[in-house]
């Protein structure tokens, strides 16, 4: 290779750099950079095979897929595999191209010894951007330490059906809560610049959390309207405010089309009408799924001309269809060359703006410490504190007193590390490679860490020395309580099914006690045996198990008995809401999960996490969504069905304190305003309790009269804030009219005059303050990405 390349020049620009890199390269160079490599395949014994290597890198490569999620490597030798592997690619391969490294990081990096920070939904109910900001700077220095350089995350998709098991991953039903979230996400991982952060990818476009039956990668019968203004927003905020870098696509079909198949949504929706310029990566298999699983393609070479034709630039997690299939459907004129130039160009820029051609190495001794430090840890404490949802507090159970004579812990969540963990936290990814794992060890050994395939290995592992050191709730029970406190701790029963049921010992640990904590829930994960999590849909959204039968025994000695729910999806507890005075959400909370649920039943902290999603009452009303059309969520004529009420169990927006908060004094800038008119909308918010508290004061809208149907009412604006007790702040969210827009019927987007409801209070129901303004003027046309986010100023 010449020294004089042009594309070696960091001072050229980088589209002359991209050119003439495009022009030197070969079609089997070309096509090894819209693919992958597993690191297995470059591996052997945790370290990187040159052999191995010089069979699959011949070409060069794309990506490497997952070396920090698949193996139970160190950071330093993480980084050191790294390493190697960018140093074989520009010694051993012609044109020296460096590879992009991809990994998870939807709640923490996927990595050994990584934080691990709460699953998403639990992220989503801090309501908190500012939050998810700071734990994404820290998800991208980890990252960076080792030398990954883009991350498949954030999960974008607005969640329509708690049975569908990703559920957690996302940030729940609400496009624009979504959209503020996946925007803060996006701008920490990213920085100020790709050459010093780390390629976030949106997914899943589009449309994926509103599949038939909740169910994994069934069709989403979703109209065009629904689409645009439901699904896509949180996409749209991403890419026009946060320049996010990537998007993947969805495994299911819209209309007919797959959506790795689907020009309509990966050329015209997302790159003509949203602009986006970046690269466009396939879920794992969704190409060759063409062919085996939506049997749009006669073959993977008609799966590979389908997905590029489409838009889909890089093939994942290997090369497969976009290899010799794509190979022969260019010899057979079924591809054309432009199109693989096309996407083979935008794989190369993002390379050269992480500034991999410069400087693709790291400093593998320094990279275990920015690994989990204190400051990362109190962090990751803050977050799962902050993401605690307070759903019932019947009498003021909680806080309980710390210094309580005895305490009953009690339920299969109680002393588990491995459940505070979501599907896509380091610890259940490993289950791919090792099988079911335990609090205690596991089958495996170091040795097979980069297998496919759970290990066949009899040797125990101690998880304990590649888990990040995590609080189970027993554990932060036991520090919070005072010393002469008594704390009695039983299992009752497992999480699924009646094996090791045991509720005499859950009733003796509670009889006589002075309160009892039964820590139930859900086990999430990708491996069968989990209640939820990719591929783990339910048909049934009660607790599994034997656990309602667990909370009635320990309910029924009489002691006060709290609640907290461990678990990843949204749950319909109406078989054990009337039996308990108190009930606490922590989803999926992570390493310090157990901690932050102790501050708050101890009252060390106030609860003011807020529900990102709507708790059914049964699964029989799903799906079910505070932000349905007028028509929705009632059956004509007699509104309930005739066995239930159609009212959720808790609202959208719900959430109760330990203090408590008045609304006053609204004042609106103007009651005329045009569709043009920024509105303000002012109040005073009061800590009139005894305690101080943060809470979170939320904007709902409604258009009462549009051209087409309009939602019952709508998230428009929100702000989480702490007050003193006695404190009073006066607060005024401004809100552009260009958040009212909506697609009329002939499918322009539109701010129509007429009169439109405003409120602000504690949840979607528990409104507080209304107003209604007329909106003058003449209709306005606005482009979707034009609509300026609520800004809330606190004085």
């Amino acid at each position: 290779m010449s020294s004089e390349a042009a594309y070696r020049n960091a001072s050229l620009s980088t589209s002359e750099r991209v050119t003439d890199l495009l022009d030197r390269m070969t079609l089997a160079e070309k096509q090894a950079q819209l693919g992958a490599v597993w690191s297995s395949s470059i591996m052997e014994h945790g370290r990187f095979s040159a052999p191995k290597a010089a069979e699959v890198l011949r070409h060069g490569t794309g990506h490497v897929t997952r070396i920090a999620a698949q193996t139970v490597l160190a950071p330093r030798e993480c980084a050191a595999v790294i390493n190697a592997l960018q140093a074989y690619l520009a010694e051993h391969t012609r044109l020296g191209i460096p590879a992009i490294v991809h990994e998870e990081s939807c709640a923490g990096y996927t990595a050994r010894g990584a934080t691990q920070f709460p699953q998403a939904i639990g992220l989503a109910s801090t309501w908190e951007p500012e939050l998810l900001r700071d734990m994404a700077e820290t998800i991208r220095v980890q990252m960076r330490a080792v030398g990954a350089r883009q991350t498949l995350a954030p999960v974008l998709d607005v969640a329509r059906d708690p049975r569908w098991g990703r559920t957690e991953e996302t940030f729940g039903e609400d496009p624009y809560l979504a959209s503020r979230l996946g925007v803060a996400y996006v701008r920490g991982i990213q920085g100020d610049s790709l050459a010093r952060g780390v390629a976030a990818t949106g997914k899943h476009f589009l449309g994926y959390g509103a599949s038939e039956a909740g169910l994994n990668w069934a069709p989403a019968p979703l109209p065009r309207r629904e689409i645009l203004e439901r699904i896509l927003p949180p996409f749209a905020a991403v890419i026009h405010e946060a320049d996010i870098a990537s998007i993947m696509n969805a495994y299911q079909e819209i209309d007919g089309i797959p959506c790795g198949a689907s020009k309509w949504l990966l050329e015209t929706l997302l790159r003509e009408d949203l602009g986006f310029e970046g690269v466009v990566v396939a879920d794992y298999f969704s190409v060759s799924c063409l062919a085996s699983y939506h049997r749009v393609a006669a073959d993977k070479c008609e799966a590979a001309a389908r997905a590029l034709e489409a838009g889909l630039d890089v093939e994942l997690p290997q090369l497969d269809c976009y290899g010799s299939p794509l190979a022969q459907a260019v010899e057979h004129g079924r591809v054309e060359m432009a199109a693989i130039d096309r996407s083979v160009a935008r794989v190369l820029r993002m390379k050269f703006e992480l500034g991999l051609f410069e400087d693709a190495s790291v400093d593998a001794d320094a990279a275990g410490t920015v690994f989990d430090t204190q400051e990362q840890r109190e962090l990751a404490r803050t977050i799962a504190r902050k993401s605690l949802v307070l759903l019932k507090n019947e009498g003021a159970v909680l806080p309980l007193d710390p210094g309580l004579r005895r305490i009953a812990v009690v339920g299969p969540n109680a002393d588990s590390a491995r459940q505070l963990q979501g599907d896509y936290h380091y610890p259940t990814h490993l289950e791919i490679v090792f099988g079911a794992v335990n609090d205690g060890a596991l089958a495996g050994s170091r040795e097979d860490a980069t297998s496919l395939q759970p290990s066949r290995r009899e040797e125990a592992v101690d998880l304990r020395a590649f888990f990040t050191p995590t609080v189970t709730i027993l554990d932060g029970i036991r520090r919070f309580v005072s010393e002469g406190t008594e704390v009695r701790f039983a299992r009752g029963c497992e999480v699924t099914g009646r094996a090791g049921l045991d509720l005499e010992s859950a009733v003796a640990a509670a009889r006589g006690a002075d309160a009892a904590v039964v820590v139930v829930g859900g086990r999430s994960g990708l491996i069968r045996g989990c209640t939820s999590g990719e591929a783990n849909d339910r048909a049934e959204l009660s607790l599994a198990g034997a656990q309602a039968e667990l909370v009635a025994a320990v309910a029924g000695t009489g002691v006060p008995t709290v609640v907290v729910l461990v678990n990843g999806r949204p749950l319909a507890l109406s078989n054990i809401v009337d039996r308990v005075p108190a009930i606490l959400e922590a989803w999926l909370p992570g390493e310090e999960g157990g901690a932050a649920v102790a501050e708050v039943l101890f009252g060390h902290a106030a609860p003011a996490g807020r529900l990102p999603v709507t708790l059914p009452r049964s699964s029989g009303q799903l799906p079910l969504y505070y932000n349905h059309k007028p028509s929705g969520a009632r059956s004509q004529f007699w509104g309930d069905y005739a066995d239930l009420p159609v009212a959720p169990l808790f609202p959208f927006g719900h959430g109760l304190s330990y203090s408590v908060f008045e609304y006053a004094n609204l004042e609106l800038s103007s009651r005329e305003p045009t569709t043009s008119d920024l509105l303000e909308i002012r109040f005073d918010l009061s800590n009139v309790g005894d305690r101080g508290a943060e809470e979170v004061a939320q904007l709902y809208v409604c258009d009462r009269v549009g051209s087409v149907t309009r939602p019952v009412k709508e998230l428009k604006g929100f702000k989480r804030l702490h007050l003193e007790a006695g404190e009073t702040r006066r607060l005024c969210f401004t809100l552009d009219p260009a958040q009212l827009a909506f697609w009329d019927c002939d499918m322009n987007f539109v701010v129509e005059p007429g009169d439109v409801i405003l409120w602000v209070g504690s949840s979607s129901e528990d409104l507080r303050l209304e107003a209604k303004v007329a909106l003058t003027g003449a209709r306005r046309v606005v482009r979707p990405h034009e609509a300026v986010p609520t800004a809330c100023a606190v004085t």
